[in-house]
């Protein structure tokens, strides 16, 4: 199955070592996977008598120099691993694409744990984390995780990782850092939001079940709250049980709430998105020959004339724009909030031959209108800014609010979608196919 990846300035990461959501089905041949072998067979592959294209002989000279250089030269000799040099090697090279947060490379272990987390379960600290600023925090703890019970907030700034300055790290190198065995202990130091003094915060590594679905009927409102955090393989099965549920309570319309979900599996998306229309495109692929393949609708959604506003702010990536893009030109949703991230790649798995991975972009997403998402992200019909300092209300949060509580909440982009399907009741419903 071809799958879809997530990418960030502010894109979320569960972490397992950050746990992510990304299939793959493309495997190809091994990259640099010569890296590191003796100097008489770097010459044989320099002179040409490689199977590389003899016109990259000069530029691997190149390269071979720089290596020689720095294993004959570098004063730490310890550092001078030459696994590491030749994953940082790799990693440069996908680094240099430009296709910042998406394609990229895994080590074996990260490799492991990003098809473990596709199942829907991952070991780690259990939040997701993401970059406000080029500044890691705490998107937001899982329900019932050690991050949430160790005191992890919504908002929090990472500046330590068991003493070291974690601050401008990046969220691939964050990654490892939070990383490892269940029952080991990992020490944050955090800045919560609000606060002047930063804290010291011990989260035990454990096994975390992931339920990308979550949902709150809104009392006053009678309008119900969808969080959909990721598209991984349980998002469809936990929308539809929420979906009959909240039927069942007869609702007068539904917030789909997309916001920070950093994308997934594409089958997923489609069909997610299917629950709410009865026909139409959800996406179209575009290869780099510009051949294009169209995914449709699947019959059979169950909440296809139930009013729909969509949640979106900039770190909606991938398959959560392929959704918001698909309802909103599809006529079913208005879409609320702010620029979606504009991933707009698919992204598949080459498995290189010792367990690491290349993660490449391969096609571009357009929309059912033919728009590319790729670098522009989905518009909302709505303009609503959320500032930094914004409580943003999930499910979870609004179960422990009163009614009066979350109007009054600084949450100005959910109260927004609500207000819209209050103020049009009857918008967006879809009709009924041909026949």
């Amino acid at each position: 199955m071809r799958a879809l990846r997530y990418s960030v300035l502010s894109f979320t990461l569960l972490i397992l070592l950050g746990a992510s959501f990304v299939g793959g089905a493309r495997y190809g041949a091994t990259v640099f996977g010569w890296l590191g072998v003796p100097l008489a067979a770097q010459a044989r592959i320099i002179s040409g008598t490689s199977t590389e294209p003899p016109e990259m002989a000069q530029t691997f000279s190149l390269f071979w120099e720089a290596w020689n250089v720095v294993t004959h030269n570098y004063v730490d000799k310890q550092a001078l691993d030459p696994q590491k040099l030749t994953y940082g090697a790799i990693r440069g090279m996908v680094n240099a694409l430009g296709d910042t947060g998406h394609s990229r490379f895994l080590t074996p272990s990260e490799g492991r744990q990003e098809q473990s987390s596709l199942r829907g379960s991952f070991i780690g600290i259990g939040a997701e984390v993401g970059l406000r600023n080029g500044q890691p925090i705490i998107v937001q703890p899982l329900e019932g995780s050690p991050a949430q019970q160790a005191g992890l907030q919504a908002g929090d700034a990472i500046l330590r990782v068991n003493g070291e300055d974690v601050s401008r790290l990046t969220l691939s190198e964050l990654m490892p850092k939070l990383g490892g065995n269940p029952g080991t202990s990992v020490s944050l130091t955090v800045l919560h939001r609000g606060e002047d003094m930063p804290v010291d915060v011990t989260v035990t590594r454990q096994r975390v079940t992931v339920h990308p679905v979550s949902w709150y009927v809104l009392p006053d409102s009678h309008v119900a709250d969808i969080k959909l955090t990721s598209f991984d393989n349980g998002a469809t099965r936990d929308l539809q049980s929420a979906l009959k549920t909240i039927q069942d309570q007869h609702v007068g319309g539904i917030v789909l709430d997309l916001r920070d979900n950093p994308g997934g599996i594409l089958d997923q998306a489609v069909q997610v998105t299917s629950e709410f229309l009865d026909q139409g495109t959800v996406v179209i692929s575009r290869d780099k020959s510009g051949k294009e393949t169209r995914y449709d609708v699947k019959a059979g959604g169950s909440a296809t004339n139930v009013p729909l506003t969509v949640l979106v702010n900039n770190g909606t990536a991938s398959a959560a724009e392929i959704v918001a893009g698909a309802l909103a030109e599809n006529h079913r949703a208005t879409v609320v909030g702010q620029t979606t991230f504009g991933t707009g790649t698919v992204l598949s798995t080459y498995r290189l031959k010792d367990g690491s991975a290349i993660l490449l972009g391969t096609a571009e997403w357009l929309t059912p209108d033919g728009q590319l998402i790729k670098s522009k992200g989905i518009q909302p019909d709505v303009s609503v800014r959320l500032s930094a300092q914004s409580d943003v209300l999930t499910p979870a949060r609004e179960q422990q609010l009163s009614p009066a509580q979350i109007d009054s909440s600084s949450d100005n982009q959910l109260l927004a979608a609500v207000q819209y399907l209050q103020d049009h009741p009857d918008v967006h419903t879809a009709p009924k196919p041909n026949g």
